[in-house]
């Protein structure tokens, strides 16, 4: 901010950038909603849908059967591992029992117990058979179990596999859908990208300039950021392709603004000295001498050197004497800071007579 400028206008210039900045704030949060929004344009879609329905259908009918029937297995061979374990702890039982009774039998040598042996005989061999059958329901739920494990087993590998199948044409859609809502990003945030660009270039110092530059920030936020950090990377190729881009663009924008500005001062220079200081604006010819700057050529000159009256880059007239009281002054001050006068050009020696 100048130290030229008034107070109050110091304080009105401030408040015009927050008008400016209040402007891009409500014109971003537009943005953004619109922007948020676009993804809604395209309807979702989900793996399943890359699937037909019937099959999908079918595995997992058979998947939840075969897990049905192997939880209903698994419960039968529980019971059945049971009854085989009473079946061992019965034969293990009568076994002691019928070898300690052999035992006090050889000792005694009684024959009337032989018709005694047969029969105990008979009955291990009763529960023993007992046993096998046991065993052999616990080896068939086993195999049930298997079977209907292995059949799930099945049934969830087929479902991967179409799922499989199915996947890379979800990936595919997904990213013709993320290529489509970028495109629909582009399409608006590159329009107001040009059209800030051309306010810039037109209207920055105009008398809507608070608007102007509220437009400016809210259409470079809207580029920067609702779009750049949604473009598509393909291993950071498009990235760096597009900032190779934007820095040569910009690069190249700036050297011609550059050359344009040595241009203009070149053209300006070669014009006489009162006709440069008319066409300099009051308020930037003050803020520059306030930098110990030529308000001309912008070179660092010694302002403070009471015999430095012209520019020794460009030569323009940097301090003159009022027209009235001939007091040394700034050549770009309106009015005398000695007597008060308009600054006039000092009289020359035809109008003093």
């Amino acid at each position: 901010m100048s130290k030229s400028l008034r107070l109050s206008e110091k304080w009105f210039h401030r408040g015009l950038w927050g008008v400016a900045l209040l402007f891009a704030w409500f014109l971003t949060g537009l943005g953004n909603t619109i922007v948020g929004d676009l993804p809604r344009v395209e309807s979702k879609r989900s793996l399943e849908s890359f699937i037909e329905p019937s099959q999908r259908a079918e595995l997992k009918a058979q998947i939840k059967a075969a897990a049905q029937a192997k939880e209903d297995a698994q419960a039968a061979l529980d019971q059945a591992q049971l009854k085989w374990q009473s079946a061992q702890a019965d034969n293990r039982a009568a076994r002691e029992t019928f070898e300690n009774w052999l035992a006090t039998r050889r000792v005694t040598q009684r024959s009337e117990q032989d018709e005694t042996v047969l029969k105990r005989t008979r009955e291990l061999d009763a529960l023993r058979h007992a046993e096998r059958n046991a065993s052999q329901a616990v080896e068939k739920q086993q195999q049930i179990v298997l079977d209907m494990r292995q059949a799930q087993q099945r049934a969830q590998t087929q479902l991967g596999q179409l799922e499989s199948q199915a996947r890379s044409a979800f990936d595919q859609s997904e990213r013709e859908q993320q290529m489509r809502v970028f495109g629909y990003r582009l399409a608006l945030t590159l329009p107001l990208l040009a059209v800030a660009a051309w306010l810039f270039k037109k209207h920055r110092k105009g008398a809507s300039w608070p608007f102007v530059w509220g437009f400016i920030i809210f259409a470079l936020l809207a580029f920067f950021v609702e779009l750049v950090p949604y473009l598509p990377s393909y291993g950071g190729y498009v990235r760096y392709i597009v900032g190779i881009v934007m820095t040569v663009l910009g690069g190249r924008y700036a050297i011609h603004g550059l050359q344009r500005y040595l241009e203009r001062q070149k053209q300006a220079e070669a014009l006489p000295d009162n006709v440069r200081r008319q066409e300099l604006d009051y308020d930037l010819a003050q803020a520059r001498l306030a930098k110990g700057v030529c308000p001309g050529c912008e070179r660092v000159t010694d302002l403070k050197d009471t015999k430095t009256d012209f520019c020794p880059h460009c030569g323009l007239c940097l301090f003159d004497r009022c027209g009235h009281c001939s007091t040394r002054k700034s050549a770009f001050a309106r009015f005398c800071f000695s007597c008060g006068s308009h600054a006039g050009p000092p009289k020359t020696d035809e109008e003093s007579k």
